[in-house]
């Protein structure tokens, strides 16, 4: 009859850790995101609208 009686007794608390331990995952992933925007906002440089786009523009990689 023991196990029983633990189980029943414990399961509020057990719970309760398990939703602290989601919610700290959760806060992780943000603070990686977080930690990796700013190189997302970094300035990307722009074709110029007015030109044509050329068969070259798209496949030079060192063309800037």
């Amino acid at each position: 009859m023991g196990i029983h009686y633990d189980y029943k007794s414990t399961r509020g608390d057990k719970a309760m850790k398990k939703e602290a331990k989601r919610k700290a995952r959760i806060e992780q992933r943000r603070a990686k995101r977080s930690g990796s925007s700013p190189k997302d906002s970094e300035e990307k440089i722009m074709h110029d609208i007015d030109k044509p786009i050329t068969l070259e523009d798209l496949t030079n990689p060192d063309k800037n």
